[in-house]
């Protein structure tokens, strides 16, 4: 497993209690679109849009699956692991006999960052290896004219400034 590499920075993100109660919260880090998310007893910090079609993640469900807690994206239904950015679907190997239905693991798809508490209050610093991962699409400037074009459609807005 390769060791991941932090940015270095610590970014401030909150006070614990007010994290707790919020359950789910919105973050630009260094440019980054974060949701820090608190679910049994634990934060995670992931980029905030789904690796498959930018959708937001901040709305989606956290169910557990085969053992992995993870959110699911309200858009297409991709299932996300919060520890490790797994992107999971379920399966089945047609050679088995009788094939039955598996969880299988696609790879890390979904950039995670590290979440630290210091004295009641939340941190979190930006993970930055492996070099590439699926969710990076939607962090960069491409991403964020496709995100903006698929709000314009279906809003009908003029702009994504709301």
């Amino acid at each position: 497993m390769e060791e991941k590499e932090e940015s270095g920075r610590l970014h401030f993100v909150g006070k614990k209690d007010e994290l707790i109660k919020a359950k789910c919260s919105f973050r630009t880090l260094e440019g980054r679109d974060v949701l820090i998310i608190y679910h049994q007893g634990v934060f995670y910090a992931l980029d905030c849009y789904c690796y498959h079609a930018g959708g937001t993640l901040e709305n989606g469900d956290i169910e557990d699956i085969n053992g992995k807690l993870c959110i699911i994206c309200p858009k297409h239904k991709y299932k996300i692991t919060l520890a490790e950015g797994e992107g999971l679907y379920r399966g089945r190997n047609p050679q088995e006999k009788p094939p039955v239905f598996r969880w299988y693991s696609k790879g890390v798809k979904q950039r995670v960052h590290t979440v630290t508490e210091e004295n009641g209050e939340i941190f979190v610093k930006l993970v930055m290896i492996p070099n590439w991962v699926d969710s990076d699409y939607y962090q960069g400037e491409k991403g964020k004219v496709e995100r903006c074009s698929v709000f314009l459609f279906f809003s009908g807005k003029k702009n994504c400034i709301t």
